[in-house]
C-alpha cells in the first residue's frame, strides 16, 4: 500500500510521505492522537485542515499528522441580538459564512470564499473586503502541548492583529479545536472596502442584507481569481503568496504616486499593494515564474503549482521574488504560505 504523502492533503498538491497520519472526526479521535503522540514521545503533530495556505516538504513529514475532518455548529443566544456560534475546527469556513447568511448574523460576511477551515481561520487571522477573524472571535479552545491539556484562550489572549497572531509565534503548541464567533443579527458591517461597495452598488459604510454581502463577496472573489477551483487550470495553489508589505510614509508618498495602492490595516499601519510590486518588476497573470511555477491565469499574486513542480522550487520562487522586489523597490515582501513539514 503507497505511503500517504503531504500532497494529497494540500491545495498546492506537493509534499513527500506523512509518517503517520490520523483523520479526527470526534472525541474518540482526538483522544487516539494524544496517546499516539506520547507514544511517538513528539513535542505535537502537525495539523492540517484543507491545507490550503501551506507549502509542505518534497521530503515529507517523518511525525504524527493530524488531519481535522470535525464539523458542526453550535448556536447559543446570548440576546435578542447576539449569538455566539460554537464551531468545530474542521469545519470549513466557506459553509461557516453560508450558515450565518442564512441565519442573517452579521460579523463574518466578508470572509466568505476564503478557502480552509475553521480552525485554520485564527491561527492566520483570516480576513478580507475590510473584515478579519479577530473582528468577531469571542474565544477558542485549544490543545496545549506544553501544558498537555485543553485550554480557553478568550479573544485578547489569542492576541489576534492584522495577518498576525499568537498561534505564529508558538509554533506547534496549539491545536485549535473550536472557534466561538460573536455574530449579531442586524444588516452587515458598514462596508469599508470600495471593490465591494462597487460590487454591491451602493456608497462606502452602507449595511446591506448580510446574504447580499455574502453574494457579493462571492461574486467578486470570482471575478478576480480568487476562489479555489478543484478542477480549473490553478486549481494548485496557496492563495495570495505574500502580504501586503508594511511600507514607511516616505515609502508610500513615492510608490503611491507611480500607482501602487496604499492602504491603512487595522491597525494603523501603511501596507502596500503586493500584486502591484510584482507587476512592477515585470510579472503578469499566466507567467512562468520557475519550473513548475507560474502566476495564476487571472492574478499575479496568486502563483500555481505544475507538473514539474516541488515544494523547494516553489519555496525558492518565492525568495526570489522577493529579492527582485527589494532591489527594485526597497520594500520587502514576506511569504504568506507556512512552510511544513521536514525542511533542510
Amino acid at each position: 500500500m503507497p505511503h500517504l504523502t503531504l500532497a494529497s492533503l494540500t491545495t498546492l498538491r506537493l509534499g513527500g510521505p506523512v509518517g503517520e497520519p490520523l483523520y479526527v472526526s470526534d472525541h474518540d479521535d482526538w483522544q487516539e492522537l494524544v496517546h499516539t503522540v506520547g507514544r511517538r514521545e513528539e513535542y505535537s503533530p502537525l495539523t492540517l485542515g484543507h491545507g490550503s495556505n501551506v507549502i509542505a516538504s518534497d521530503t515529507g513529514h517523518p511525525g504524527t499528522v493530524a488531519v481535522m475532518n470535525t464539523r458542526g455548529i453550535t448556536a447559543k443566544r446570548q440576546d435578542d441580538n447576539t449569538v455566539l456560534a460554537t464551531v468545530l475546527a474542521g469545519h470549513p469556513l466557506t459553509d461557516l459564512t453560508a450558515w450565518a447568511a442564512a441565519e442573517h448574523l452579521s460579523g463574518i460576511e466578508c470572509l466568505a470564499g476564503i478557502p480552509g477551515t475553521v480552525g485554520a481561520a485564527p491561527v492566520q487571522n483570516a480576513g478580507a473586503y475590510g473584515q478579519q477573524v479577530g473582528d468577531t472571535l469571542d474565544h477558542l479552545t485549544a490543545w496545549d502541548w506544553d501544558m498537555g491539556r485543553l485550554r480557553t484562550l478568550p479573544a485578547q489572549a489569542c492576541r489576534l492583529r492584522h495577518r498576525d497572531r499568537r498561534f505564529k509565534h508558538d509554533p506547534g503548541r496549539w491545536t485549535i479545536l473550536t472557534v466561538t464567533f460573536r455574530l449579531t443579527r442586524s444588516p452587515a458591517a458598514p462596508i469599508s472596502y470600495q471593490p465591494l461597495a462597487e460590487e454591491l452598488g451602493v456608497q462606502p459604510g452602507t449595511r446591506p442584507p448580510v446574504s447580499e454581502v455574502t453574494a457579493a463577496v462571492l461574486a467578486n472573489r470570482h471575478r478576480r481569481g480568487l476562489l479555489l477551483d478543484p478542477h480549473g487550470p490553478d486549481a494548485r495553489q496557496a492563495g495570495s503568496v505574500f502580504l501586503n508589505p508594511l511600507v514607511t510614509t516616505a515609502q508610500a508618498a513615492r510608490w503611491s504616486a507611480a500607482g501602487c495602492p496604499v492602504h491603512t490595516d487595522s491597525d494603523g499601519q501603511l501596507r502596500a499593494g503586493a500584486g502591484w510590486l510584482l507587476e512592477h518588476v515585470g510579472y503578469r497573470p499566466g507567467q512562468k515564474i520557475a519550473d513548475g511555477v507560474r502566476c495564476s491565469e487571472r492574478r499575479t499574486l496568486t502563483l500555481t503549482a505544475h507538473n514539474s513542480a516541488t515544494a523547494t522550487g516553489f519555496s525558492q520562487a518565492l525568495t526570489d521574488l522577493v529579492r527582485q522586489v527589494e532591489r527594485a523597490t526597497s520594500i520587502t515582501l514576506h511569504p504568506e504560505p507556512v512552510r511544513v513539514g521536514a525542511w533542510p
